[in-house]
């Protein structure tokens, strides 16, 4: 199939198909004679395993790391659950920022008037 089938049977854009072939996530695709790219349905699984793990937020690396373990028959999941784990961490670890972030800014929102004076306690605090 070419790039527009497969991405549509995946659900991944054809950039980032070509964006996953450049950062080594896909294998190079097969090129016909024409010298357009062809996929299989090995690839079109691959790219649905990539889509799943970031629409988890998982990075290219770390993409790159959990296929590497889906490939090895010999793995262990308990090295799966470390890699997974340690993503949860650092998602909590971003959740727990933006909730300081939405905290501080309600705060001065909080100190805002809100009116038509021109005095602005947020603008205040950004110039600090």
């Amino acid at each position: 199939m070419n790039i527009g089938e497969a991405s549509k049977a995946s659900g991944v854009s054809a950039k980032m198909i070509r964006y996953y072939e450049q950062t080594g996530l896909v294998p190079p695709a097969e090129r016909s004679s024409s010298g357009y790219r062809s996929y299989s349905q090995a690839d079109v699984h691959r790219l649905r395993f990539i889509r799943r793990a970031r629409d988890l937020g998982f990075a290219v690396a770390e993409i790159g790391d959990l296929l590497d373990l889906w490939k090895d028959s010999a793995r262990q999941s308990a090295d799966v659950k470390r890699l997974a784990q340690a993503h949860i961490d650092e998602l909590y670890r971003k959740i727990n920022g933006l909730k300081q972030m939405a905290d501080t800014l309600q705060t001065l929102i909080d100190c805002c008037a809100g009116d038509e004076r021109p005095d602005c306690p947020i603008l205040a605090k950004l110039e600090q």
